[in-house]
C-alpha cells in the first residue's frame, strides 16, 4: 500500500506537496477503511483548481516509465508548472508491505525523460542511477552481479532494466522488489464520467458494450441500475456492425447511448470499471477523479459503499459534502486539500471526533478550516 506520497515541480505543485496516509486515529467504527495503520479508503475534498486531479496524475506518474505497456497520456502534456525555470519534477513514494518498507524516488524533465531514480528497501539502498553524473548505476540486489552497470544513453528505468535482465536470488529483498513491481502494475487512475481513458493498469475490456456482451452482464447491470433508482429493462441486440446495448419499453427497443441521461451514462461507466476491479485482485490502487459529478447523494453513498468492499486502496475526489458522514467512512479518511497541504478532518481540529458527530455540519460551520 501507499503510505505516503510527495511531489514537487509537477503541474501546479511548485513546492514539495505531501499526502500522508499514515496519520490515522484509533476509531472503533469502520475499521475496514484503514489497513495496518494506513488509510485504504479515502474521500478527497478541495476547491476547484486546487489540484485534486493533478494529485491523481502525480501519484500514477511512475506507471508511465515502469509499466512496459505505458504510452503517452494527454493529461501529462503540460508536465512542469507553467513559467517554472526549474526543469526537474520530483516524486517520492513510500510503500508498506506488512512490516516492510519500500521507498522509490525519482526526477524527470518530462513524462518520458527520467533523470534520476533510487530504490530503498527497509532503509537500505538497493538501486540508484543519476544520469546527471556518469550514468553508472548502483545495483545491489542479489542475482544482478553480472549486469552491465553502465547505462550509457539508455532512457529505460533502472527498475525495468533489472526486472527484465536478471534472475534475482530468493530472499526478502527480491520478494519485496517483486511486491513493489506488482503494486505499481496494479495502480489505476480514471474518471467516472463519459470517459474510458485511464492511466496505469490495463483491464481486459475497453468499452461498456464490449464488456457487457462478452461477460453476459446485461441482467446484472439492469439490476444495478434499478437498485440505483434508474428503473429500466435492458437487452443486447445484434446489428450489422456490432452488438448494441438497448433500453426495452413496451416491446420496443432504443439504443442506450441515444437516450441515456448524463448521470445514467456515467453510472454505467462506473459499473464498467467497478465490475472489472472486483474481478481483478491484482489491482492494488485506484484513484477515481470526480467520481460522483452527476450522481444524486444517495447514489454517491451506494458507489462509495461498493468501492469500500474492494481489496485495493481507493482514493476518490468529490465536492459532495452529503457523503461526508461517519455512517460511510471515518474522520481520518476524509481529506481536505488546499494549495499547500492536505490533511484529514481528524487532523484539522483539536476536537475529539466521535461516531455521533455530524461532521458535514461541522465542516459547513468551519470547524475544520484551521
Amino acid at each position: 500500500m501507499i503510505a505516503k506520497f510527495e511531489v514537487r515541480n509537477f503541474k501546479n505543485f511548485e513546492d514539495w506537496f505531501s499526502f500522508d496516509l499514515t496519520e490515522t486515529k484509533q476509531y472503533a467504527f469502520h475499521p475496514e477503511c484503514v489497513n495496518n495503520g494506513i488509510v485504504s479508503k479515502a474521500l478527497l475534498y478541495g476547491p476547484n483548481g486546487v489540484g485534486k486531479s493533478n494529485l491523481g496524475f502525480a501519484m500514477l506518474d511512475l506507471t508511465l516509465h515502469l509499466n512496459d505497456r505505458s504510452t503517452f497520456h494527454p493529461n501529462y502534456q503540460h508536465y512542469l508548472p507553467i513559467g517554472s525555470e526549474d526543469t526537474l519534477a520530483e516524486f517520492k513514494y513510500y510503500f508498506v508491505f506488512g512490516e516492510d518498507k519500500v521507498c522509490y524516488e525519482y526526477g524527470k524533465h518530462d513524462w518520458d525523460d527520467l533523470v534520476y531514480e533510487s530504490l530503498t528497501i527497509n532503509d537500505e539502498l538497493v538501486l540508484k542511477l543519476d544520469r546527471r553524473s556518469d550514468g553508472k548505476a548502483t545495483i545491489l540486489l542479489k542475482g544482478t552481479e553480472t549486469l552491465n552497470k553502465d547505462m550509457g544513453d539508455s532512457k529505460i528505468s533502472l527498475i525495468t532494466y533489472v526486472k527484465n535482465n536478471s534472475i534475482l536470488e530468493k530472499n526478502q529483498q527480491s520478494e519485496l522488489f517483486k511486491l513493489f513491481l506488482k503494486q505499481v502494475d496494479g495502480m489505476l487512475f480514471f474518471r467516472s464520467l463519459k470517459d474510458y481513458r485511464s492511466v496505469g493498469a490495463k483491464l481486459p475490456y475497453k468499452t461498456v458494450g464490449e464488456f457487457i456482451n462478452s461477460e453476459d452482464k446485461v441482467k446484472h447491470l439492469e439490476s444495478f441500475l434499478n437498485k440505483a433508482g434508474v428503473a429500466c429493462q435492458l437487452d443486447i441486440i445484434d446489428t450489422e456492425t456490432k452488438p448494441v446495448l438497448v433500453f426495452v419499453h413496451n416491446g420496443k427497443t432504443v439504443p442506450f447511448t441515444e437516450v441515456a441521461s448524463t448521470g445514467t451514462y456515467s453510472l454505467v461507466v462506473f459499473y464498467f470499471w467497478w465490475q472489472q476491479l472486483e474481478a481483478n485482485p491484482d489491482v492494488s490502487f485506484v484513484f477515481i477523479d470526480e467520481f460522483d459529478a452527476f450522481y444524486h447523494h444517495e447514489l454517491s453513498k451506494l458507489v462509495v459503499n461498493s468501492l469500500s468492499k474492494l481489496g485495493a486502496q481507493v482514493i476518490l475526489t468529490t465536492h459532495n459534502t452529503s457523503i461526508m458522514s461517519n455512517d460511510i467512512l471515518r474522520p481520518d479518511c476524509y481529506f481536505l486539500m488546499g494549495k499547500e497541504r492536505i490533511e484529514s478532518l481528524a487532523n484539522r481540529t483539536p476536537k475529539e471526533l466521535r461516531l455521533a458527530h455530524n461532521i458535514e455540519k461541522m465542516y459547513r460551520a468551519g470547524a475544520f478550516s484551521g
